[in-house]
């Protein structure tokens, strides 16, 4: 859970404001009908200095994104990653969470948002691990929601949108009111998803599984890495409908996301998963993306993004 450190400075429509001062009207068509577009993207301290992982990827994801609600921001990704940028320079952080986000405003309200003017804001403030040490360490008990995630054809699940978002809510409440750590959700023909806000992987006899992109699942950057580091490791990685049997049978389970990075998942319904612990590949991939990220290992890959180097 993010706390807000209530000070420091918010970047909206090309200029700071204080933290306590980045309102808007509650007339605003994104409070009423969820007309917005987000991103999450970390900076992590470096042996070099702050930097970004993959911002690059996360601007591209927030356009299009906005881009399928027909919203044409002011500015370019170009703009929106330099604003980044100064923001994390002006806030004074050596590590913090990054949530752009492109918005209706306020205008007039209506089903039809065109009149409403393009916003775009920027919050940066630290943040930690996502989940409790010792969470991670012994890893997340779960359960299979009994809310499933949207079909294709209703909501694009392919974009960050805030409306999607109501449906990951339902997911994480259900699964924290009845004593789990998260939820997991089925897509509508009953196959594996994703979590409430993170992409699953399964483990079973040395090769890594991963819903594809037609069940319903964000194309997550973290989910993208992932599979990049596991393959540079040596193992197949397969990307496939999954029934949700395939949980219970699995050696290892684990999430990924920006929020989340990697976290391990111990049970399923009350069904232990492999030994009940982070398994071996998981602790393998969980260690290379954390090297990855603090910059302990050379980024071949031009993931990492110095904040002071612009």
């Amino acid at each position: 859970m993010a706390t807000f450190p209530g000070t420091g400075k918010i970047w909206m429509n090309g200029q700071f404001v204080d933290w306590k001062d980045a309102k808007i009207h509650v007339a605003s068509h994104v409070v009423h009908y969820g007309s917005g577009v987000f991103e999450g993207a970390r900076c992590y301290e470096t042996p070099q200095g702050p930097a970004c992982f993959r911002l690059g990827a996360h601007i591209r994801r927030l356009v299009d994104s906005a881009r399928v609600y027909r919203m044409d921001p002011p500015y370019t990704e170009e703009q929106i990653t330099e604003a980044a940028l100064e923001t994390i320079r002006v806030n004074g952080f050596s590590h913090c969470y990054i949530r752009p986000i492109i918005y209706r405003g306020y205008d007039s309200l209506g089903i039809t948002p065109f009149p409403c003017p393009i916003e775009v804001a920027i919050l940066v403030w630290e943040w930690g691990t996502y989940y409790t040490k010792e969470a991670l360490e012994q890893g997340l008990d779960v359960k299979i929601s009994t809310w499933a995630r949207m079909a294709p054809n209703t909501l694009p699940t392919m974009t960050k949108c805030v409306a999607n978002y109501a449906n990951s809510q339902l997911v994480k409440m259900e699964a924290s009111a009845e004593g789990y750590d998260e939820g997991i959700a089925l897509d509508t023909d009953g196959n594996l998803s994703e979590g409430s806000g993170q992409n699953i992987f399964i483990v079973r006899d040395g090769i890594i599984y991963t819903p594809p992109i037609a069940s319903s699942v964000l194309l997550g950057i973290t989910r993208d890495s992932a599979i990049v580091l596991a393959k540079e490791l040596g193992y197949e990685v397969r990307e496939q409908s999954l029934p949700r049997e395939t949980l219970y049978l699995a050696d290892e389970v684990f999430f990924v996301g920006t929020a989340v990075e990697v976290a391990p998942i111990r049970s399923v319904d009350k069904i232990k998963i492999g030994k009940g612990s982070c398994g071996p590949i998981t602790r393998e991939i969980l260690d290379r993306f954390s090297e990855t990220v603090s910059g302990r290992k050379p980024d071949t890959h031009g993931w990492l993004l110095n904040v002071n180097s612009n």
